[in-house]
């Protein structure tokens, strides 16, 4: 069947004896505008597809500073695109964690983690370490029997949780307004 296919093929692509084949292509002005645009248009978007890390990647402090480093390229070995360096167009760094927050504040329902913790604002991470272990021991559910120290328990463990953190607490501080 497939060398049968092959040879109709074959045999309607060559010309008889008799025939005279005049093939001549006949492309309007119209259609060569039209053909030029469109190769000029996939052009522009081969361009844009292959440069979109350089163009949508964004500045940091490094960029605009004049640095041995730059000469002998040290921080791009070490810096890579897969780093935080550069944040994808249209994409907000908003994580669950924020959402919840924000969730939070609009019902008036943000805990104060501080005075769960009882320690100011301003407290390092040594003070809250300290004060959360003082805490934990004191209301372990293990030394006290009170169906109250387990939610109280639960309610120091997230606030530690969310206050140890850096980059949790800054977002943490960002929602939370005390009265």
């Amino acid at each position: 069947m497939i060398v049968l296919g092959t040879i109709q093929f074959v045999s309607a692509q060559t010309p008889e004896q008799g025939d005279n084949l005049q093939m001549e292509l006949v492309v309007s002005d119209q259609e060569k505008i039209i053909l030029f645009v469109g190769f000029i248009v996939a052009v522009i978007a081969i361009f844009l597809f292959l440069a979109r890390d350089i163009i949508l990647r964004k500045k940091t402090t490094y960029d605009s500073e004049e640095l041995e480093s730059k000469k002998d390229r040290t921080y791009e070995k070490y810096h890579s695109d897969w780093s935080d360096d550069y944040e994808e167009l249209g994409m907000r760094k908003n994580t669950i964690e924020e959402k919840e927050f924000r969730e939070m504040k609009a019902n008036n329902t943000l805990p104060n983690y501080y005075k769960i913790l009882e320690v100011s604002q301003k407290a390092t991470q040594k003070e809250i370490k300290e004060q959360y272990r003082k805490l934990a021991k004191k209301l372990h559910p293990d030394k006290t029997k009170s169906s109250q120290t387990e939610d109280m328990m639960m309610e120091i463990n997230k606030a530690y949780e969310i206050l140890s953190d850096e980059e949790s607490r800054e977002k943490y501080d960002k929602y939370f307004k005390p009265y």
